[in-house]
């Protein structure tokens, strides 16, 4: 397993080892003691699954603390633009944004720590997304950041995703209050 560090180095890329035969291939998605010699120590307790068409775009999300959420993000089928935004109002890279390519071939894995947006514009039909959280969800800590924020910049290289409505009228990041510290 490697790791590579993003333009944020909170927000990391993960690069699991792939044996690939005839048959097919095997790869480990989590191996804690693996993880936790990478500097990722955490406990893991939702595991959640999306399938979505081309052109979806979810997000911005995030939980509020106590509920506050790291993800490990992958994609089992397809492929998605993956976007992680900094939240953290003393962190120097607050209202910065990455954007990770991942996909069914590569494999590679997305590690989002607590006090980060994040969201995903899909690239192709019937994309299979999961990811692994470090928090229960809860409906009243749950917030968002609208994906087409100017004072953000995200380029999802996409002119007109399909949004839930809870997307499309998502606050700008200057209207949220109950940000991180």
């Amino acid at each position: 397993m490697q790791i590579e560090p993003t333009s944020i180095p909170d927000v990391l890329i993960i690069k699991p080892d792939l044996f690939r035969d005839d048959r097919g291939y095997f790869m480990e998605s989590f191996h804690a003691e693996k993880f936790k010699q990478l500097g990722i120590e955490t406990r893991f307790v939702q595991d959640n699954e999306s399938l979505s068409q081309k052109g979806v775009l979810r997000g911005l999300h995030f939980q509020r603390m106590p509920w506050a959420q790291g993800k490990l993000v992958r994609v089992i089928q397809g492929s998605v633009l993956d976007v992680a935004v900094d939240i953290r109002r003393s962190s120097p890279t607050f209202g910065k944004w990455v954007t990770i390519l991942l996909s069914g071939e590569n494999k590679w894995m997305c590690w989002i720590p607590e006090g980060f947006a994040h969201g995903f514009v899909t690239l192709e039909d019937r994309t299979i997304f999961s990811y692994k959280c470090t928090n229960l969800y809860n409906k009243a800590s749950e917030g968002s950041i609208r994906w087409n924020d100017p004072s953000i910049g995200i380029n999802w290289e996409i002119e007109n995703p399909s949004l839930s409505e809870k997307d499309s009228i998502a606050p700008l990041l200057s209207e949220v209050n109950e940000l991180f510290p």
